[in-house]
């Protein structure tokens, strides 16, 4: 509604003033960042602070288009594959050298990404196609494109069986692909919608989030039969996983009611449920650190330390628009975030602790 007298415009212009000050000392006492970030890099660093124990080094201008991006895969060479969902590609970046490697292009709603180095083989969920595309990690081809149900998403590898593990969303199932010959062997019925799978080395088990039921499916990859099922109480719309094997939890991320479940992997019980940012997806740990991120699609990411009890909560806040998408190199503790429209183009924002 515009100013009624002259006299509001006076407050109004006096309050916009005092607001570009405060900015602009703001910004000047800011770290240095990275030559290479772009115009906004300053003022989202500014943005991302307060409570947030986070330092913006740089952006990284991405291929692709300011569309949705998805989950992404850090492998022990320092590739980091970004599924760039909205675009149909998925960049490999290298996070040493901080530049692009390439594109692997003709990915339909390229939606999970698992890099299994062991294999040299990357693994990408298109839900376009409803399949999984096998790519080569030296030459970035696609050998193989398996059907993977109904909406299939996240991604898991079972290393002992040597079996991927697919969650289907719509399909209310998980797809087992053979990973030596690229062929589905069976499909496991999980009664509700399969958010994400991960696997637990600790215990070789696959573990599958499973909406609607709120619960957590315990797989063994021998038989391929669900063994177990665990109620993740107070949790609604359960998707993101992410396990910590060497420490014996999970962490179920719950869309529909912002909160975080931890479950002891060894007691077989949720411990705790923690609030987080409104609606959480994908979750990252810095085993270094022993540090968990939570990204959700309201930007707000949700910085928890990990203990032999549980978690505690060391910070959240704002940290960009659509920044629902992290991930974590626990040697550097350099966090990456790619952002879908920087000034009119595709990032990834590079973070460090500021705490540590």
């Amino acid at each position: 509604m515009p100013p009624k007298n002259i006299t509001s415009i006076f407050a109004l212009i006096a309050s916009s003033l005092g607001a570009l000050f405060i900015a602009c000392a703001a910004t000047r006492t800011q770290a240095p960042v990275n030559a290479q970030a772009n115009q906004t890099t300053e003022s989202q660093a500014d943005t991302a602070s307060g409570t947030l124990p986070l330092r913006v080094l740089t952006d990284v201008p991405l291929t692709g288009g300011t569309t949705r991006f998805d989950y992404q895969s850090l492998d022990s060479s320092g590739r980091l594959y970004i599924a760039h969902l909205g675009s149909d590609l998925l960049t490999v970046f290298d996070v040493n050298k901080q530049s692009i490697i390439g594109d692997v292009k003709d990915l339909k709603r390229v939606h999970g990404v698992l890099a299994v180095p062991g294999l040299h083989r990357v693994y990408a969920s298109a839900t376009g196609n409803n399949e999984l595309a096998v790519i080569d990690d030296q030459s970035l081809a696609i050998v193989a494109r398996v059907p993977a149900g109904d909406y299939p998403d996240g991604v898991a590898y079972a290393s002992k069986a040597n079996k991927i593990y697919v969650s289907d969303l719509h399909g209310k199932t998980d797809t087992v692909i053979d990973a030596k010959t690229n062929q589905r062997v069976t499909t496991i019925a999980l009664g509700g919608g399969a958010g994400n799978s991960q696997y637990d080395s600790g215990a070789d088990r696959i573990f599958v989030t499973i909406d609607g039921r709120e619960e957590l499916a315990e797989i063994d990859p021998n038989t391929d039969q669900v063994v177990a099922r665990y109620p993740l109480t107070g949790c609604k719309g359960s998707h993101g996983l992410l396990i910590d094997s060497e420490h014996r939890f999970a962490f179920a991320a719950c869309e529909d009611n912002s909160k975080l479940v931890v479950f002891n992997l060894e007691t077989k019980k949720a411990t705790a449920l923690l609030s987080v940012g409104a609606d959480p997806d994908v979750l990252a740990f810095d085993a270094g650190l022993r540090r968990l991120y939570v990204s959700a699609e309201s930007g707000i990411i949700t910085i928890f330390d990990e203990n032999d009890r549980g978690l505690q909560k060391v910070g959240e806040g704002f940290f960009a628009p659509n920044a629902h998408s992290v991930a974590v190199d626990s040697s550097t503790h350099r966090v990456y975030f790619p952002l879908q429209n920087i000034n009119g183009k595709p990032v990834l924002r590079i973070a460090v602790p500021s705490d540590k």
